[in-house]
């Protein structure tokens, strides 16, 4: 490739933005270097690898400037050519080692976020006059990145999804035992994966997965993840006893996807869905809120179904559809395979990604 790349994540959470930037520099190989948290939970997945990788401490504003001097000596050491974020709060750190340094690398940025307010101020124009390009992970993204950046000083953007790997199937003697050694016996499962927390809309699901129960449909719901509030995760663990299994962090998500009949994404307000493209491409139905993200990767009652953002009725709704009609959940899920192979598989999206930072 010969154009060397630093991927920036000082984020010190994990999550799909998190998830996406460790495959990217995975992808990347030996031209790139990555730049994470000292204390992030990204670092588990560089040690004990062969990709290369320097920790940073997280530091205030005010100490801001000891990063930008250490990630500018790196630029310079390493000889690199393109410096690639992708938390937003790591945008003044790139763009103050960028001028720090001797090389004045390209800066680019993966918008994993919804933009929601003008950016005309001297701080931003001081930003974005100084990167070179913006990938939105949706168009929506990019709408908004066109509509609250002025023109004057906005950056290249291009629309860039997030992609999925392809998983390892198991055999239906594997799902039988998995599900299980997790008490869900022959119930109809409804996963949810992801950061437990309000805005996930855990709630949602358990409650609508709890109105099928009452109506005598044996259900249960499949929570995968880390709480963010403890007292969330254990109001759920108390109100859903009887109808719901808790698994907590775990790296074989795509595996637990398999033990499930339906997927569910229930954000709030989710900027991408990457749960939804890694659950299509394990062969699972998927049923997402009808915002954001979802919209673009759904085509609604063709590979899947959308139901009302944070509506537990009309999840309910939607999921006893699917319950009563396996023959139309196994269409949605053959669908949304080959949608997912077609448009989201990560090696298509990462060749894409290594066309724009070496153009």
């Amino acid at each position: 490739m010969g154009t060397k790349i630093c991927e920036l994540c000082l984020s010190p959470d994990l999550g799909g933005l998190e998830l996406y930037m460790m495959r990217a520099s995975h992808y990347l190989g030996e031209e790139c270097i990555s730049v994470i948290n000292e204390k992030g939970k990204l670092k588990s997945y560089y040690e004990d690898t062969s990709h290369r990788y320097v920790t940073l401490k997280r530091r205030n504003v005010f100490l801001s400037w000891l990063n930008a001097k250490a990630l500018a000596k790196i630029i310079d050491s390493e000889g690199i050519d393109v410096l690639h974020l992708h938390w937003t709060k790591d945008l003044p750190l790139a763009i103050m080692a960028k001028l720090l340094s001797r090389r004045h690398p390209k800066v680019v940025q993966s918008r994993h976020m919804t933009m929601t307010r003008f950016k005309d101020d001297v701080y931003h124009r001081f930003l974005y006059k100084n990167m070179e390009m913006m990938l939105a992970v949706t168009e929506q993204v990019k709408s908004q990145i066109e509509r609250f950046v002025p023109s004057k000083i906005r950056p290249k953007i291009e629309v860039l999804y997030i992609g999925a790997q392809q998983p390892q199937i198991i055999d239906i003697e594997e799902r039988a035992r998995r599900r299980a050694e997790l008490g869900l016996g022959e119930s109809f499962t409804v996963g949810i994966v992801g950061r437990i927390e309000v805005p996930k809309g855990q709630h949602i699901v358990l409650e609508a997965v709890n109105k099928m129960a009452e109506k005598g449909m044996d259900a249960k719901a499949l929570v995968v993840g880390h709480a963010m509030d403890e007292g969330y995760l254990a109001g759920l663990k108390e109100k859903y006893e009887g109808c719901a299994v808790f698994t907590g962090f775990t790296r074989e998500a795509q595996t637990l996807m398999q033990l499930c009949d339906v997927m569910v994404l229930a954000t709030e307000n989710e900027t991408f869905g990457l749960v939804l493209i890694e659950a299509m491409m394990c062969g699972v139905c998927v049923v997402a809120s009808n915002s954001g993200g979802p919209l673009e990767i759904i085509d609604d009652g063709i590979d899947g179904l959308l139901f009302k953002t944070f509506d537990q009725n009309d999840l309910a709704t939607k999921l006893e559809r699917v319950y009563q009609d396996p023959s139309l959940r196994h269409l949605f899920a053959r669908a949304g395979r080959e949608k997912a192979l077609e448009m989201f598989e990560s090696r298509k999206q990462f060749e894409k990604l290594t066309d724009y930072l070496t153009q």
